[in-house]
């Protein structure tokens, strides 16, 4: 499986893993429970071995914060129905932002 495959897969297992935490209301409901334990799980290994794949990691872990933190905001705007303002896009532009001069700065 490819690098940038594993990482997809680290990125949506941390996801599924963050949304599942709010859906398991601190623990008391078995099956999101799971879920937070099994997800965690599946995106470390997932991004341990993107990382034993060559990717740098200042990249690596920048897609995939960066990544886990557009997805969340996202799914907590959409599912969630949490407030979405100038000042929550503006983060998510940062964000994303900062991922892309990482990129272009380790690209040598």
């Amino acid at each position: 499986m490819g690098a940038y495959l594993l990482l997809a897969l680290a990125i949506a297992a941390e996801v599924s893993a963050t949304v599942s935490l709010k859906l398991s209301e601190g623990f008391s409901k078995v099956g999101p429970s799971i879920v937070v334990v099994a997800g965690y799980a599946i995106a470390f290994v997932a991004l341990a071995y993107v990382l034993k794949a060559g990717v740098p990691v200042s990249v690596a872990y920048a897609i995939w914060a960066a990544a886990g933190v557009a997805l969340v905001a996202a799914v907590g705007i959409v599912f969630f129905k949490e407030p979405v303002n100038l000042a929550v896009i503006s983060g998510l532009v940062l964000v994303i932002g900062g991922v892309v001069l990482i990129e272009a700065g380790s690209a040598h």
